[in-house]
């Protein structure tokens, strides 16, 4: 289904058996997609042709618990990704989904006789048992009519996870969803709603792929995170899009009294990248963490970072930014700190670095801080550098080639995002990072 049009919202829809006040808000999605604009502060993304994409494609196949059930075709498409290696050796529940729809979803029993939901989202949203909770939660931080391309998540979203963790419980091992585009043309427009209860604890992991084509591909998804009273969040993302793929995600998370959330990103490949994972610290105490790597190279603009509001006294961040570029790429990093007034004690530190790799690379940082309470502290540095030449030559004078010793320079520039992220995420990224230095000496 091409385009954005009233039939097709109202027949994606019917097709999912949603109810009533969900269809609405794909109306109110579509209402405001016709009104707003698209940014003009952003890059250039004129090639998009929206006319033109896929907003929704049905996999030939209904969802499954059972990996056996999965079809050989799109089995063998996740094997290669380790996605049931990785649930075997330590994952309380994976999600998988292909195109526009969830295909495998599985949550461990131990697991969910903690009370823990793991549901696809359409089935959370026509669950009576959980209607509730959803309604009160799902589209409240991202809103439909916040920007062009939450408008369009809002009128199309198909696929994504809901999770929630009950008061006090502890989820010892990650959580997963692994989103694959396969389709040339495409978007995908996956929800995860995750909802942290009093005193609980999760990491919650977020895979995303897809396969080159001479086409545009889109990724408009939306992730919204309630962290309550002294509950933690961990959020990592490793993202490894093809270079044809236009990655125009939204993230966002509010975190109450004492809660907590830290956010791992790694964004490799697409296109062009726009996104800045938002924490609101609307809670007395509440803290947020996060620690983001990216990599441009040539004929890519990853414009990359995140925003935290400090609502509450008390209050504390840490962003911290590390961005690689190489060719033409251009690698920018937008970050914002924004201390409103009544936020006395708050807390808050950006720290952007920036490595150009060679001739023709661009590299911006575009840290802001905004203050609005005299008994507050912020505070921000930003720097952009080449690699060493005496790091170099003292590598390569112990016998490593000019393309090793420079991918051991950067990997570790990166180090700190890597040693956050589980074993086999982190050697995914390292790996991503050795494909992209070939051919820098």
């Amino acid at each position: 289904m091409k385009g954005l049009t009233k039939e097709l919202v109202l027949g994606l829809s019917q097709r999912k058996k949603e109810p009533v006040w969900v269809r609405n808000l794909r109306l109110s999605g579509l209402k405001a997609w016709g009104k707003l604009e698209m940014p003009k502060w952003a890059p250039d993304i004129s090639e998009l042709k929206l006319d033109e994409i896929e907003t929704y494609v049905k996999p030939e196949m209904e969802m499954v618990s059972s990996w056996e059930e999965v079809p050989n075709e799109i089995r063998k498409t996740f094997d290669e990704l380790g996605i049931p290696e990785a649930e075997k050796e330590g994952l309380a529940g994976v999600g998988a989904q292909y195109d526009s729809e969830t295909i495998y979803h599985n949550l461990k029993r131990e697991v969910e006789k903690q009370g823990v939901v793991y549901l696809p989202i359409e089935e959370a949203l026509r669950d009576k048992k959980y209607a509730k909770i959803v309604k009160e939660h799902f589209m409240k931080l991202v809103l439909p009519d916040e920007h062009k391309f939450a408008a369009l998540h809002a009128a199309v979203f198909s696929g994504g996870s809901f999770i929630y963790v009950p008061p006090f419980t502890e989820v010892e091992v990650p959580l997963q969803s692994y989103y694959r585009l396969n389709a040339p043309g495409a978007g995908q427009f996956e929800h995860t709603l995750i909802i942290v209860d009093e005193g609980a604890n999760l990491h919650f992991i977020e895979g995303c792929s897809a396969p080159k084509y001479n086409v545009a591909n889109l990724h408009a998804g939306a992730v919204e995170i309630f962290v309550n009273k002294n509950a933690h969040m961990k959020f990592s993302t490793v993202e490894s899009w093809s270079k044809n793929m236009y990655n125009l995600n939204t993230k966002r998370a509010i975190v109450e009294e004492g809660g907590e959330i830290e956010w791992v990103t790694g964004s490799f490949g697409s296109k062009v990248t726009m996104l800045y994972p938002m924490t609101i610290l609307a809670g007395t105490g509440a803290k947020c963490e996060y620690t983001g790597v990216t990599f441009a190279g040539k004929g890519q603009i990853i414009d990359n970072g995140a925003k935290v509001v400090h609502a509450a006294p008390n209050t504390c961040s840490t962003i911290n930014t590390k961005s690689l570029s190489r060719d033409d790429g251009v690698s920018i990093s937008r970050t914002l700190a924004n201390i409103l007034p009544g936020a006395v004690g708050a807390k808050a530190f950006i720290d952007c670095k920036s490595l150009i790799l060679n001739g023709g690379a661009k590299a911006e940082a575009m840290p802001e801080v905004r203050v609005g309470e005299m008994d507050a502290e912020a505070a921000h540095e930003a720097s952009v550098g080449k690699i060493s030449e005496e790091a170099l030559y003292y590598l390569m004078s112990r016998g490593l080639s000019e393309e090793k010793a420079r991918t051991l320079i950067v990997r570790g520039f990166t180090s700190e995002i890597s040693k956050e992220l589980p074993v086999e995420y982190a050697m995914e990224m390292n790996n991503l990072i050795r494909m992209e230095m070939e051919g820098t000496a």
